[in-house]
């Protein structure tokens, strides 16, 4: 699923009943597309969920043309009660969202330092303080603020 060069086999069912549907229906409802290779029914995070999967589950057919075909006659369609929706499976969401600000601290990318306006980039001033803040009085700058919660106009 994952490899570019091969055909999309793979489709992602969602709105699925977790009390009713397993593999085994999935299988029996799919088949007559084509061969299928595996089916997936992704289990709950929350280890105290009694649901037997989360709503949604893929099915990678042999042939590209019959994940299609499926999509095709399988999509809005009810399945045990609940209308279903049959789409192409996407490749895993890190590979198709990886970009520099997912894999790179923000004051490591280029130009940082300048958009800060300090050359060095760590902001520490030689003595140890932290640039901007005076005297280092962590209560610098909230004078006047003798109520906590929003501004009255």
């Amino acid at each position: 699923m994952t490899d570019p060069s091969r055909p999309q086999t793979t489709i992602y069912i969602s709105n699925l009943n977790p009390q009713t549907v397993s593999q085994t229906t999935l299988s029996e409802v799919f088949i007559p597309f084509g061969e299928i290779t595996s089916i997936s029914l992704p289990r709950p995070e929350a280890p105290s969920s009694t649901d037997l999967h989360r709503g949604f589950g893929y099915v990678e057919f042999e042939e590209a043309g019959d994940a299609k075909e499926a999509i095709n006659n399988m999509d809005q369609s009810e399945l045990f009660g609940r209308v279903i929706k049959v789409s192409m499976a996407r490749g895993e969401r890190r590979e198709e969202k990886a970009g520099t600000g997912s894999l790179v601290a923000v004051w490591e990318m280029e130009g940082y330092d300048e958009r800060r306006g300090d050359g060095d980039g760590d902001g520490m001033e030689e003595t140890g303080e932290e640039k901007g803040t005076g005297d280092g009085d962590p209560m610098q700058g909230l004078e006047g603020l003798d109520v906590a919660g929003p501004k009255v106009a």
